[in-house]
């Protein structure tokens, strides 16, 4: 749930930093994005890029956490 709501806002902030680099390349005063649907579709994938990126950060937090649990049981041995 807190990945979701985080890939949310961030993906949201996302689009406002892409159209600023497009703005500054291409030399434009604001961007048009032609409605809703294009704005939406392109926080869809600002969306599911961080979202995947937060689900494999906390696996390998989990893996890591896991791997000090093992060392941690085997040096008590």
């Amino acid at each position: 749930m807190v990945r979701m709501s985080v890939a949310g806002v961030a993906g949201f902030i996302l689009v406002f930093i892409e159209s600023y680099i497009v703005m500054l390349f291409k030399g434009y005063q604001t961007v048009e994005f032609g409605g809703i649907s294009p704005f939406v579709s392109v926080w869809a994938m600002n969306f599911f890029l961080l979202f995947s990126i937060l689900t494999q950060v906390k696996n390998w937090y989990l893996e890591r956490e896991e791997e000090r649990a093992e060392n941690y049981s085997d040096e008590r041995l």
